[in-house]
């Protein structure tokens, strides 16, 4: 069993360990000095001298023959040099086999060989050892060559280039290796790499420089072509760092404070304590720096808090405070909205409202000054009788109506109107809040020719139906409305709805009730429960005693009050039609008194369009909630003062 004495592969046959010797550690050895081919033989090398730096060579050739050295001069700066790992015991080998063929200078056993300026020292008398670290170098600029060696008896001595920067780590002395010459480097010399036969064959590839992997290390300029040797030589660099790290930590705070002088005198790398003023040499002296602040406000925030948890809680009682203050913010808005939609913010009543319609007509032309005032004192003699000046009215319509019905609509099988009902519409005065109060005109207007009703006021204005809420609040109805409305309606463009009308009502002494349908009951969202009641309350009466209602019948009963969100209208009637279905007939006060004179024409088109207009089938009432007044009678004294004490927790009755 033969074993490598270079890397200790155990072999069976001698040609085994030839071919071994021939590739492993002799035909990838050696490297160009003059570009970065490496790992070769010294044939393929001196060929790829010869064709790539051919020039080179010759320049070198001229200056000196035999043992060349190198000699920098003081003044020149040191060169960067190119390191290979070189196995000395093989190449010493090859260099007793080609030294008597190359034109190296040989004195006294010491043996040279000189490739374009680059030297390989071979030794005959020296101890071989298993590895060495040779440093070939070009030859710079300034450097002087000359020939020679010692002449009695001494060894010549060949500057290679400056070697300060190898770690010594990777010599190892020949003195105390005492190996002989191994018998594989003569076996190489009989395998006969260098001849023509194998030169040709490789050509193509040595006449380039070769760029072989190389190993560079990472913390000084030294190259290794072996990762095993790069590692041995890192482990060196980190030992001398721990080294100086050990010395640095046992400083005293004082000589850290002075290292930035010193470290930026010496030109190397500093880092700055990012919590202080204090300089390091080193990443891990800084890291155990920024360890001892960090342990110290551990330390100091165990015992009282800390400034940043102060601050926090600081920014949170902000954050609370500033919410606090947008929702406030936010809340007082929409207030003002719901003042101003509900007519409370101030902004005056009819009396006011109808004063700047009329001065905005006059500011456009529409209106003469004239005009204007007649029509203001007019309107302010209105307002202190309390009665309704009547410019919105509109009587008759219930009786055209039943004229009409009995002409035409011959797809209903029945109708039902109500009383006599006068239509009142808004006017400039009111004209976006006053719905509410005109829909009572209309419900008064009715009741006014009943006899049972007959002491019921006239028509009272808009100013003057506000005046009797505030009287009915102060008589103890409804407190929950008072409260909302602030005691107060007059002078204002407040909304009133079904409660307000309830209240109004149980003042005059009129016998009232409120139902509310506060859910859809029907598919769509829609309300067949309040069709189905109001035919009930129109029929009940028309069709006592006969056998057979007619087809049309104008019932007695008072119109019914509707009030959904935003605003209210006046159920005067029903229709059925031929299929079961109902259409409930409505009075708008938004409807110009010219569209609501179209039912008194004696033309049926215009009529059909008119009554088209007042039709609402169950698709068109689709609000979520609908609540309606219903007049049922009048009130005796005692039944007032029960009804005042029972609302002061008003409940409507709810269907469903």
């Amino acid at each position: 069993m033969l074993t490598c004495e270079i890397c200790g592969e155990e072999l069976v046959l001698e040609e085994d360990m030839k071919t071994h010797l021939l590739l492993s550690h002799l035909e990838n050895d050696m490297g160009c000095p003059l570009c970065s081919l490496s790992r070769v033989s010294y044939d393929e090398l001196h060929f790829h001298i010869n064709t790539a730096h051919k020039e080179k060579q010759d320049h070198d050739g001229a200056e000196g023959r035999g043992g060349h050295s190198l000699v920098r001069p003081s003044s020149m700066p040191i060169p960067t040099t190119t390191t290979t790992i070189v196995d000395s015991h093989c190449k010493q080998a090859i260099g007793l086999s080609r030294s008597e063929g190359s034109e190296g200078g040989v004195a006294n056993g010491n043996r040279f060989d000189t490739i374009g300026g680059g030297v390989s020292l071979r030794t005959s008398n020296s101890t071989l050892v298993s590895k060495e670290l040779m440093t070939v170098t070009p030859t710079p600029p300034g450097y002087t060559a000359f020939s020679g060696g010692e002449s009695s008896g001494g060894r010549a001595v060949a500057i290679v280039g400056p070697t300060s920067s190898v770690s010594t780590g990777f010599l190892i002395s020949a003195q105390d290796s005492s190996r002989p010459t191994s018998r594989h480097c003569h076996a190489e010399e009989s395998l006969g790499v260098g001849s023509a036969e194998h030169t040709k064959v490789k050509q193509k590839r040595f006449s380039s420089p070769l760029k072989e992997k190389q190993f560079p290390c990472p913390m000084c300029a030294l190259v290794c072509t072996d990762a095993f040797i790069l590692q041995e030589h890192v482990e060196l660099h980190l030992l001398e760092e721990s080294t100086v790290e050990e010395a640095v930590l046992g400083a005293t705070s004082s000589t850290e404070a002075a290292s930035p002088s010193s470290s930026n005198s010496s030109g190397g790398k500093s880092y700055e304590c990012p919590m202080c003023s204090v300089v390091c040499g080193d990443c891990y002296s800084l890291q155990e720096h920024v360890e001892v602040h960090l342990d110290y406000g551990t330390a100091t925030s165990a015992v009282s808090p800390g400034s940043d948890l102060r601050l926090a809680r600081g920014l949170q009682e902000e954050e609370k405070e500033r919410r606090k203050e947008q929702e406030a913010k936010r809340e007082a808005e929409e207030f003002k909205k719901l003042q101003r939609q509900f007519g409370v913010d101030g902004r005056g009543g009819y009396r006011r409202q109808m004063e700047r319609t009329m001065e905005k007509a006059v500011s456009r032309g529409v209106m003469v000054p004239a005009d204007f005032h007649n029509k203001r004192a007019e309107m302010m003699e209105a307002l202190a009788s309390g009665v309704d000046d009547g410019r919105t009215r509109t009587q008759g319509v219930l009786g055209a109506l039943y004229v009409y019905y009995q002409r035409e609509a011959r797809d209903c099988v029945h109708v039902w109107l109500s009383a006599e009902t006068d239509h009142y519409c808004s006017s400039e005065g009111d004209k976006g809040w006053g719905c509410g109060y005109r829909n009572f005109q209309m419900l008064l207007s009715s009741l006014q020719r009943m006899e049972p009703y007959t002491t019921c006021l006239s028509v009272p204005s808009i100013p003057q139906v506000q005046v009797l809420i505030e009287g009915a609040w102060r008589e103890g109805l409804d407190p929950q409305g008072a409260t909302h409305f602030n005691q107060r309606l007059q002078g204002t463009r407040a909304w009133i709805g079904a409660t307000e009308i309830y209240a109004l009502c149980t003042s005059l002494r009129v016998s009232a009730r409120v139902l509310d349908f506060h859910q859809p009951t029907g598919p769509g969202d829609t309300h067949p429960r309040i069709f189905d009641w109001v035919k009930q309350y129109f029929s009940q009466t028309a069709t006592r005693g006969a056998r057979l209602p007619p087809r049309v019948v104008q019932t007695t009963q008072p119109p019914l009050y509707l009030q959904h969100q935003g605003h209210s209208r006046s159920i005067v009637g029903v229709e059925q039609k031929k299929n079961g279905s109902l259409c409930l007939l409505l009075l708008d006060p938004g409807c110009s008194p010219g569209d609501v004179r179209k039912l008194l024409s004696q033309d049926g088109s215009t009529v059909t369009t008119a009554v088209r207009r007042m039709r609402k089938f169950p698709g068109n009432l689709k609000h979520r909630q609908y609540q309606v007044v219903a007049v049922e009678g009048v009130l005796s004294p005692e039944e007032k003062r029960t009804r005042i004490l029972n609302s002061r927790t008003l409940q409507a009755e709810r269907i469903p």
